[in-house]
């Protein structure tokens, strides 16, 4: 991520911190640049009384999550006062403007446009707005003031970086005394998470919230839950011979802290099948009629099954004389 305005790099996290809301994340010209959490960026200067947008909320939620209180906000649908800058109009007729200070005039003064007010908007509060109340505003005020900042009731682009969330420091791309608008520092989030990378037809079959496990280095085993599955098909090799994959991701319920990046085996149970009979897939028999048998170990007779779920070189079966214990000829 780059420095959202100009000026001159005096400080930056060292990398593997993590940064949690409030705190700075870099400095510019020696003032901090604290991390706010949103899914919108401030792409204005917020200045005026009256300003509405959902940038406005990014702040007045920040700023409550700090605990400072920010007074009455507008709800949506609610109507507010937008100021509007003035207009120039011309003085009344035969009105004359007084001329500049050392110059001269030549006969009849000539009109000139003076300012008037113009009349606020009204403008209606939509649904993720924020409205810049004096209230917001003397919160701002108290917050800059605790956090070193100009105590001006005003937030310029640049003075707050807008990240989803906390984050950890990933790596160090700037060094002290480098122009803010190069790219500073790259951030991960600081739940960890695990990517597969799975066959189209399994991950087909896998959905958000079903339960894992997952394997890390030493044979240490978690659980897990998947949190999303990619809609967007990817291939590694873009070779004929190669597999289309979606990428699924897995959230652990343990602390990882001591694992930043590792190979990992992920087990999902698609289906559990629980009280019944399994032989290896090799000891199927495919019958010309159709369907599979079983040839018995015990003088060679062939016993029609029924087949159930699939899973690890193993197949469910049942049917007359299948019981357990039974011995059963498998491929080799």
């Amino acid at each position: 991520m780059k420095g959202g305005r100009s000026g001159t790099v005096t400080w930056l996290p060292p990398a593997g911190a993590t940064v949690t809301r409030g705190r700075q994340l870099y400095r510019i010209d020696d003032q901090p640049v604290p991390l706010f959490y949103g899914g919108l960026p401030l792409y204005r200067d917020l200045a005026e009384p009256g300003t509405v947008g959902r940038d406005v909320r990014v702040v007045a939620s920040n700023l409550k999550a700090l605990g400072y209180e920010i007074g009455y906000q507008p709800v949506p649908g609610e109507k507010v006062s937008r100021p509007v800058k003035s207009a120039a109009s011309a003085p009344p007729a035969g009105q004359q403007t007084a001329p500049e200070p050392g110059r001269g005039t030549s006969g009849q003064g000539a009109a000139a446009p003076m300012p008037t007010a113009a009349a606020p908007a009204r403008v209606v509060v939509r649904k993720g707005e924020g409205v810049l109340t004096g209230s917001l505003m003397r919160a701002i005020k108290r917050w800059q003031q605790d956090a070193e900042l100009p105590v001006t009731g005003r937030i310029a682009v640049g003075d707050v970086a807008v990240l989803p969330g906390a984050v950890r420091v990933d790596a160090v791309t700037a060094l002290r005394g480098d122009p803010a608008e190069t790219p500073l520092l790259t951030v991960t989030p600081t739940a960890k998470v695990i990517t597969v990378q799975a066959d189209v037809a399994e991950a087909g079959t896998i959905q958000r919230g079903d339960r894992v496990t997952v394997t890390l280095p030493g044979d240490k085993t978690v659980d897990g839950t998947v949190s999303a599955v990619a809609t967007a098909v990817t291939q590694d090799d873009p070779g004929p011979t190669a597999t289309p994959k979606r990428a699924v991701t897995v959230t652990v319920d343990d602390d990882l802290s001591g694992i930043d990046a590792a190979d990992v085996q992920v087990d999902l149970a698609g289906e559990t099948r629980e009280g019944v009979l399994a032989v290896p897939v090799g000891a199927l028999v495919a019958l010309s009629e159709g369907g599979y048998a079983l040839q018995l170990a015990d003088g060679g007779r062939f016993v029609a099954v029924t087949t159930g779920m699939f899973a690890k070189g193993m197949v469910e079966v049942s049917g007359d004389g299948i019981t357990e214990d039974l011995a059963v000829v498998t491929a080799s």
